[in-house]
């Protein structure tokens, strides 16, 4: 049996105190998200308070003065009038909303031959397609939910027919079970049902898999048709919708959120001007009158015991605020010194926004001139954006690994990548440029690069392979 024994063992680590793990948290927050963290701050600590900003009559160059006379050289009635009392409730406006998709298919039913079970089946199914308007739920599963949540008892028949005149509804294509399903219900429902029509619509039914694998030539064999007619088909099917919701977007639904800039970078007269865009985020102190509360309560003689466990919260609660007020502080001062050090890197890029001066550039660059660690420049740099006179760019984008050219030039890998998009789009899309071939226009070009090397930047590009390119 082991013996048990007891060592004293010494050790050195290094730990991060609650207070660095907090400005590490700040320091990768966006702009938007730091607003929201002060106003957190504010409601859970009320030492703190807003320090109240030049107001907008400073700002305008007008004085008190002034608005007095503008009111005395007014006219005597007055040119808004409030009927409202303080004790009245305020209600927001009523606004009205156009009709949704739902509701729009949902309507069309009414044009259909259903019975009362069809119909509540025909609803549950719309209300179950997604936002691309694709029903990508199996029968049974319907089925199933239809009776456990609306207490129908359905077949699989019943429900497929039910799904075939939602098929027919507008837009042309809801309802299907896939892209191949979704464009031939829309070449179905078109009024002229040319020979063009008719192929296109046995293409995507018998050889849709060859379609997608872009086998023309194998299809035009077994079809039995001529290029020509087989163009003409293509055409058709270039022409169809593969989401059949776009257009019919619902104006409920929430909008895309906008990029808000952390930086703001404006040149002129070959001079550049790097602010931080944090209007919205307020300047904060600490209240004064806590400040004088903690001082006399500390001066006062006798304390009870609920006086000192006051001036003890009181004291929490103004070392947090400092600490907070601080925190800010260095996380501005990171992120300018930090933004700076790629404004200098990248100087000749930032002046007319050329992308061919984008020089390589990689964490360890700016780590090296700003001082700071590696993990510090990627905290700064994630999720931040900043906005210049040529357009609006996340800080990451400035980023790449370089290679060196025949000449020994070192360039940026979003060089090649750029060649690269240039060469596919101007290539013969009737025999696209595989990876070698694209492989022998970098080394034309001076830059030595593998063929896999190619390949995965084709991939980075989303670009597919040369025979997924090929055009009739």
């Amino acid at each position: 049996m082991a013996s048990i024994s007891q060592s004293l063992e010494q050790k050195l680590q290094q730990r991060l105190s609650p207070q660095q793990i907090q400005g590490i948290k700040l320091l990768e927050l966006a702009t938007l998200q730091l607003e929201q963290r002060v106003k957190q701050e504010m409601e859970e600590n009320p030492v703190l308070e807003e320090e109240e900003r030049e107001n907008e009559t400073e700002e305008t160059g007008l004085t008190l003065e002034d608005y007095i006379r503008n009111e005395e050289s007014a006219a005597s009635y007055k040119l808004k009038v409030n009927n409202t009392s303080k004790d009245d409730e305020r209600r927001a406006p009523t606004l009205s909303q156009g009709m949704s998709l739902q509701e729009f298919l949902v309507e069309q039913l009414a044009y259909h031959n259903l019975s009362e079970k069809e119909t509540a089946i025909a609803r549950f199914v719309i209300g179950t397609l997604d936002d691309d308007g694709y029903l990508r739920r199996p029968t049974a599963s319907i089925a199933d939910d239809l009776a456990f949540t609306q207490g129908i008892e359905a077949t699989d028949e019943e429900i497929d027919r039910v799904i075939g005149v939602i098929q027919t509804l507008d837009p042309a294509g809801i309802g299907a079970r896939n892209l191949g399903e979704c464009l031939v219900i829309q070449l179905r429902a078109l009024r002229e049902q040319t020979p063009a029509v008719r192929l296109a619509i046995a293409i995507l039914t018998d050889h849709y898999d060859a379609f997608v694998k872009k086998h023309y030539e194998r299809m035009m064999r077994r079809l039995g048709v001529t290029e020509d007619e087989f163009r003409a088909a293509l055409d058709e099917i270039v022409r169809l919708n593969p989401k059949p919701t776009n257009g019919y977007s619902d104006e409920s639904s929430a909008a895309s959120p906008n990029i808000v800039p952390d930086f703001l970078l404006d040149y002129a007269n070959g001079n550049f001007d790097l602010q931080l865009a944090s209007r919205s985020v307020p300047d904060l102190r600490i209240n004064s009158n806590y400040l004088r509360m903690a001082e006399k309560a500390m001066n006062a003689g006798d304390q009870s015991e609920a006086d000192k466990e006051a001036l003890q919260f009181i004291r929490q609660k103004i070392e947090s605020a400092k600490w907070f007020i601080s925190a800010i502080k260095q996380r501005q001062e990171t992120l300018m010194k930090t933004m700076r050090a790629i404004l200098q890197f990248q100087h000749d890029y930032f002046i007319e926004g050329d992308e061919a001066k984008l020089r390589p550039m990689i964490l360890k660059d700016i780590a090296d001139a700003t001082g700071f660690d590696i993990s510090t420049i990627s905290r700064v740099v994630n999720s931040k954006y900043i906005q210049t006179h040529f357009g609006v760019f996340q800080l990451k984008y400035f980023f790449s690994e370089g290679l060196l050219t025949e000449s020994g030039e070192e360039v940026s890998t979003r060089e090649i990548k750029r060649i690269l998009a240039e060469a596919i789009e101007n290539e013969d899309k009737r025999d696209p440029l595989t990876d070698e071939a694209l492989m022998d226009t970098l080394t034309a070009k001076g830059y030595k690069i593998a063929r896999r090397t190619v390949a995965k930047y084709r991939e980075m590009l989303g670009i597919p392979t040369s025979r997924l390119r090929k055009e009739l």
